[in-house]
């Protein structure tokens, strides 16, 4: 039997999932949660198979720190997030989180059950539409940074400003903001926060 941790803060959606995966024999919901902290507790108390995690959470802390906190105290606990975020950011917050896998709420039950027992079974999964949109990126070459962005990107995670930045590679600062137009759109995210989230996980940007 597969035990199964429901965390959204939306009661409907938690019952409507409870419902889905309760007509499976081989599953078990064995507690819902509707905020990250009691999802770190239950997860730390009951040890599921397998955590179904939303990213928003209302108040308190999000789903992607919830996953890393999960993570953090049991290294081998799964966790598979079901969210209706689907942004090149979200999806690369939460995997680096330690998220097993991504599904999308409007996922088709045979795919929620097959990533839930993919997830027991340490295969990582992803939705169809964030799948194809991930390898879709990793195939065009105009993903790619010049040197010169991810010069730019490994100092932003230094949390300079565009005024300092400019003083550093001996640019001005309206260089500065095209460059970081480039780059925003090359890994899909909109914020500086999120641009920091990919740096700190591409290689030779440490």
């Amino acid at each position: 039997m597969i035990s199964v941790l429901l965390v959204d803060d939306h009661l409907v959606v938690r019952a409507g999932l409870r419902a889905l995966l309760d007509s499976q024999p081989d599953v078990e919901v064995i507690g819902e949660a509707d905020t990250g902290e009691d999802a770190v507790a239950m997860a730390a108390d009951r040890s599921p198979d397998v955590v179904m995690m939303d990213l928003a959470l209302g108040a308190g802390i999000d789903g992607v720190e919830a996953i890393r906190r999960i993570r953090a105290a049991r290294p081998e606990q799964p966790v598979l997030v079901f969210t209706t975020y689907d942004t090149d950011a979200d999806v690369v917050r939460a995997l680096d989180a330690g998220a097993i896998g991504y599904l999308l709420k409007d996922s088709a039950p045979q795919d929620i059950f097959g990533a839930i027992r993919g997830a027991v079974a340490g295969r990582s999964v992803l939705s169809p539409p964030v799948a194809s949109r991930v390898l879709d990126r990793m195939r065009r070459p105009d993903q790619a940074l010049t040197a010169r962005e991810a010069e730019l990107l490994s100092l932003l995670a230094e949390g300079l400003t565009n005024k300092e930045l400019g003083k550093r590679l001996f640019i001005s600062e309206a260089t500065v903001k095209t460059h970081l137009a480039h780059i925003y759109a090359k890994l899909g995210v909109d914020s500086r926060a999120a641009a920091v989230s990919i740096a700190l996980r591409r290689d030779g940007i440490r």
